[in-house]
């Protein structure tokens, strides 16, 4: 069966994660951090997925937007900036306007010109997502912005993606699911949807019952996996 909906993770699909840490440190107020930052973004992110895994199979489900404090805590003890309020505040700030990877405005156009549904499905609360999804200038570009909140659990529980045919009326072999999780792919392979796993950081295969069908180094090759 055709493609007819292109599905994106957003958090370091859509939206570069490594962005707010790297743009604190390019800041004077926060150069205690410019040779630590990509561990600090490493770490923090790492953990925020960990914690978000966690909740999901203990039942102890928040909101991402709680994950993402609690992991950039944990980040910065890890790295020795613990003791700075205003680093903290200043990440989170710059974590509501991450940056867009600089071939998505393209690639979704591309997708809504050919008449594809497109949508993010993500672990993000509602507003976070708003909030990036405004930052980048890609509203127009998505025709739905679907949460985990909605459900109550986050990735991978099939609910979550169970959420695209809810909104789409669409079979799951219509769905082409794109993620730089690679855990995620799977697992929506695993679901049923065609996948794709962005690989940037070249990255080996998880070790899962399930495997991405596809595997791009960005998201440029995505129109013509979705038959545009």
């Amino acid at each position: 069966m055709a493609i007819t909906t292109c599905v994106f993770d957003a958090y370091g699909t859509l939206f570069d994660v490594a962005a707010a840490a790297r743009q604190a440190a390019s800041e004077p107020d926060f150069a205690a951090i410019k040779d630590s930052w990509p561990q600090v973004a490493e770490h923090w992110r790492q953990k925020q997925l960990g914690y978000s895994w966690l909740r999901a199979v203990t039942g102890a489900h928040d909101d991402f937007w709680q994950v993402t404090q609690e992991g950039l805590d944990w980040a910065l003890a890890k790295t020795g900036h613990d003791n700075d309020p205003a680093l903290r505040e200043r990440l989170l700030a710059l974590y509501w306007e991450l940056q867009a990877f600089p071939e998505v405005p393209k690639m979704l156009k591309t997708l809504k010109e050919a008449g594809l549904n497109t949508a993010i499905l993500s672990n993000g609360s509602p507003a976070m997502l708003d909030g990036a999804v405004s930052s980048a200038n890609l509203g127009d570009t998505l025709d739905a912005v679907l949460s985990v909140e909605s459900v109550g659990v986050f990735k991978p529980h099939a609910k979550v993606y169970e959420l695209v045919g809810q909104r789409f009326g669409c079979a799951t072999s219509e769905v082409l699911f794109v993620s730089s999780n690679g855990w995620d792919a799977a697992a929506a392979t695993g679901f049923g949807f065609t996948t794709a796993w962005v690989n940037r950081a070249g990255e080996p295969m998880d070790r899962l019952p399930w495997q991405p069908a596809h595997v791009l180094q960005d998201l440029n090759g995505i129109p013509e996996l979705a038959g545009v």
